[in-house]
């Protein structure tokens, strides 16, 4: 592993150049992966996987037919590397559990059986054993429990993949079941396309994970822009106008210089005027979040949270319901007038 400084703390991470994918390939050369759910998460990390030469299978339920299309459209054969949930994880030696944390819990009775001695069990999400009292996914004592969470969406990992990039992920062992847990762990991370790998535990990455989808990746993002716009709107300024100052100037600018090269170079390379004004103003937002942060976090370390995405995901009208919610996003005034200003922009 290599030593890194972290802003004054240093953590152990591991890297492509000491273990590179040949090494990768030569610990996963008598596997047999099983992606179990080809959904989100699963079409990436098995793509990527078969592109870097591991012996990759998937189990899909058919009844999900538009999953199962997906995968025979990806170039999956049934019968030969595209089978049933079950019969995917009676041939796997990894069985890579990719179904959302609701589906986990509802297949789990099935799969149970399929897991054998010195298999190993593989997570994206630390939610289904973090949270095992509410999912009842407790793996049995002989086979490995491992984890690595890719810091991205599947469309990110699959994009970054064949851009000759990689995506940072965690890791975590739960269960060294066989002594060979950890390798295999870094080698499936490799191989599945990560930049670098930093060391983790299941209930740590749930905690981070679900604490950064409801916060700052996702729900406060989309939060304040919609407070910002409205403020905007409100006060006369235009939807192109609103649009461009709350989203189109932050995904299209600035937030490609906090990429390169952080926060302080993105304040370095604006104006005088702007630079006054977010130092002026990062403390208030800051000390008026704060509050929702760390209740949010309460939340999800109290179970709280787990049992929402439980209780709310699994039921059988779930989809009807989330289109509801998606297409009242969709058509609010911010995001139809963000849908017109993706037009315009200049074709390259």
């Amino acid at each position: 592993m290599a030593k890194i400084n972290f802003g004054g703390v240093v953590e152990d991470v591991v890297t492509r150049e000491e273990f590179p994918l040949s090494k990768a390939r030569e610990v996963l050369k008598n596997e047999t992966v099983a992606v179990i759910g080809y959904g989100v998460q699963g079409p990436a990390q098995a793509l990527n996987m078969r592109d870097n030469g591991i012996n990759v299978i998937i189990g899909q339920a058919p009844e999900f037919k538009a999953d199962w299309d997906k995968a025979v459209k990806d170039g999956w054969v049934p019968g030969k590397t595209l089978f049933s949930i079950e019969e995917a994880a009676t041939k796997g030696t990894i069985i890579q559990f990719l179904v959302s944390d609701a589906a986990q819990r509802a297949i789990w009775p099935a799969l149970k059986p399929c897991l054998t001695k010195g298999k190993a069990l593989y997570f994206s999400h630390g939610f289904s054993i973090t949270y095992k009292d509410h999912t009842g996914v407790i793996p049995p004592k002989d086979i490995d429990v491992i984890l690595v969470a890719p810091k991205g969406s599947g469309t990110s990992v699959r994009r970054n993949f064949l851009a000759g990039a990689g995506i940072n992920s965690s890791y975590a062992i739960f269960q060294d079941a066989t002594g060979k847990a950890e390798e295999r762990t870094i080698a499936l991370g490799i191989a599945v396309g990560s930049g670098y790998l930093f060391p983790t535990t299941f209930e740590q990455e749930v905690f981070s994970d679900l604490t950064g989808e409801r916060g700052v990746l996702m729900g406060a993002l989309a939060g304040i822009m919609d407070a910002q716009y409205k403020v905007l709107r409100d006060n006369g300024h235009s939807p192109s106008e609103a649009f461009n100052e709350t989203v189109e100037e932050l995904t299209q600018s600035l937030i490609r210089l906090v990429d390169e090269n952080g926060m302080d170079w993105m304040y370095s390379n604006c104006s005088a005027t702007a630079q006054r004004g977010a130092l002026d103003w990062r403390p208030q937002f800051r000390d008026a979040v704060m509050p929702v942060f760390t209740e949010l976090y309460r939340r999800v370390k109290t179970g709280e949270e787990c049992v929402r995405v439980l209780e709310s995901t699994g039921g059988p009208d779930y989809k009807a319901k989330l289109e509801i919610e998606l297409k009242e996003l969709r058509e609010s005034e911010l995001w139809r007038t963000g849908e017109q200003v993706r037009k315009l922009r200049p074709k390259v």
